[in-house]
């Protein structure tokens, strides 16, 4: 269960990171909204996992999973550029996310 949780703050993680941008130095109300409560939720969540994962390899997942989606948003949405190299470095990124996953 504790890595269910754990990915699912590190989803959120890309929603605070996502909306803190949106919310233009907190000016926007939808957005700094959505930020404080999707933090409050990602770092419950990670407080919670980390009580029966190893600190490094919970954080290192859920930066991981963070930053992944975060960048992928950008895609989609045009905000970052993709290339192949920065395609080939997310899929590394994940790769090594689910190797922690694997040995732990």
């Amino acid at each position: 269960m504790a890595w269910v949780v754990l990915v699912l703050s590190g989803m959120l993680e890309a929603v605070w990171a996502t909306a803190l941008s949106a919310s233009e130095n907190f000016t926007r109300k939808r957005p700094t909204v959505v930020f404080a409560l999707s933090l409050i939720l990602s770092m419950v969540g990670l407080a919670w996992a980390m009580t029966s994962l190893p600190t490094g390899t919970a954080y290192a997942v859920w930066v991981g999973i963070g930053a992944t989606l975060t960048v992928v948003w950008g895609f989609f949405t045009g905000s970052e550029t993709f290339t192949w190299l920065r395609g080939l470095l997310l899929v590394l990124l994940v790769g090594s996310v689910v190797g922690l996953k694997v040995v732990s």
